[in-house]
């Protein structure tokens, strides 16, 4: 568990998981994916070990109680950390550049507590509408019963527009830089320029670019959320999300007073005062996710491990197949329009070589001429590609959003998020690229 001021000077995971930062080479992301995290001494495994306990072992009371001061660093419960987790953590925050991260059971639950770090009943939010359903819905309604309003806005409006989304309120701005499933591209620079200028930190969903696409806190993001159940695993074998923190933000500007002001559930503790620049990500992992308990298993995070380590091979796959698919579609009468940002015309084709010059994931979306029956007629035809409630996997696979993951929306909301009746997004995948247009062309021959 990271509760050091400094990154660089923490250099054991209780002992187990051991940090030389200060003698480590410099990495490419590829070889960070391999050699991050985990990082085993003289005669220990050389694979990430599942460490399956929920409990761990102290000689006195009085280094239990310092753990629980937050003056020692080291594991109490595996309700909060663990080890195998801790060096997952790790890896990401290495990957997109943060000082820290915290691993959790889903994405969804990433969103709820990187927003709910920072706001209390009463604060508000600046979103852009093209966002992911569910976290629409959070924003929108769960949150709303909880006192916290959001303003969803056009991500391709005007700074001046977008301004007038502010409040006195306003504590955070939300986006997605590949929005699901839209398949526009959040302009990072110009969210995070109209944050700062309201002394408010910028959040940005990277799941489907993944750190290998894009690092949202080189283009000033603030906080770095994933849904880890995506690209990041890549085999569809656990649930899971991550918040990572840049280190960047100034939580002391006035605004924030849960961080500069004593924490009473932590005997007192201030934490912009005691953790410097990691404020951020320990109160989310002591404050936070003891309380809400959405913490993930070893078992998942070594599962999640073995994806994290093959995800730039895989990833160049995914967009390479994409692009050869979108054009494909795109040349095809019986489709509507293809959203897929390297293709000529696009209309976020050049904040696509701005922020993901490598690729844009292998997630296309695509509306088929006559709406929702005719869709669900193709998707209903297809053999390779899987009609799943999933996405950004190896295999093929397909979803209708307005009748799944964006049921719960109204038809303005659909309107704004940028999906039709006849909407599909289609999941690239690992096969082999002539067998994807084989089934696509069987698909397009039953409509």
């Amino acid at each position: 568990m990271l509760l050091k001021l400094d990154y660089e000077e923490f250099n054991t995971y209780n002992g187990i998981v051991k940090q030389k930062m200060n003698r480590r080479i410099k990495m490419k992301i590829e070889t960070k994916c391999l050699h991050e995290g985990y990082h085993p001494g003289n005669g220990e495994p050389r694979a990430l070990p599942i460490y399956q306990s929920t409990t761990y072992k102290y000689n006195s009371t009085d280094e239990v109680g310092k753990l629980f001061d937050l003056s020692s660093n080291g594991y109490f419960y595996s309700r909060i950390a663990n080890p195998t987790v801790g060096a997952v953590e790790e890896k990401i925050a290495s990957l997109e550049g943060g000082i820290g991260a915290l691993c959790t059971t889903s994405g969804q639950a990433a969103s709820l507590i990187s927003i709910m770090n920072i706001l209390k009943a009463g604060d508000h939010i600046v979103s852009a509408a093209t966002i992911y359903g569910g976290t629409i819905n959070l924003f929108a309604v769960t949150l709303k019963k909880f006192g916290i309003e959001c303003t969803f806005v056009d991500a391709d409006a005007s700074e001046e527009e977008i301004q007038k989304a502010f409040k006195e309120n306003t504590k955070v701005v939300f986006g997605e830089t590949i929005a699901n499933p839209a398949i526009s591209i959040f302009d990072i620079e110009k969210f995070a320029k109209i944050a700062h200028k309201n002394n408010v930190p910028l959040i940005v969903d990277n799941t489907f670019a993944t750190p290998v696409l894009c690092r949202p806190i080189e283009h000033g993001a603030d906080i770095v959320i994933h849904s880890t159940t995506k690209y990041m695993d890549g085999h569809a074998v656990q649930l899971g999300g991550v918040i990572v923190d840049s280190g960047n933000f100034d939580w002391t500007n006035g605004k924030f007073p849960e961080f500069t002001e004593p924490d009473e559930s932590y005997h007192g503790v201030v934490y912009t005062k005691q953790f410097g620049k990691s404020a951020y990500i320990v109160k989310a992992r002591v404050q936070l996710m003891r309380d809400l308990g959405a913490y993930p298993s070893a078992q998942d995070a070594f599962l999640l491990n073995l994806g994290l380590e093959t995800l730039p091979v895989r990833i160049e796959k995914h967009c390479r197949n994409a692009e050869k698919i979108a054009e494909f579609l795109n040349n095809s009468d019986k489709i509507e329009f293809v959203n897929y940002p390297t293709l000529q015309g696009n209309k976020y084709q050049d904040l696509a070589k701005k922020y993901l010059p490598n690729g844009c994931s292998g997630v296309i979306s695509f509306s088929v001429k006559g709406g929702r029956e005719v869709a669900a007629k193709f998707m209903d035809s297809l053999k390779l590609a899987s009609n799943v409630v999933h996405v950004a996997d190896i295999r093929t696979c397909v979803l209708h959003p307005a009748s799944s993951t964006h049921r719960q929306l109204t038809d303005e909301q659909l309107v704004a998020a940028g999906i039709t009746p006849g909407l599909i997004r289609i999941s690239v995948g690992l096969e082999n690229i002539d067998d994807i247009i084989k089934d696509i062309k069987l698909g397009l021959s039953n409509i």
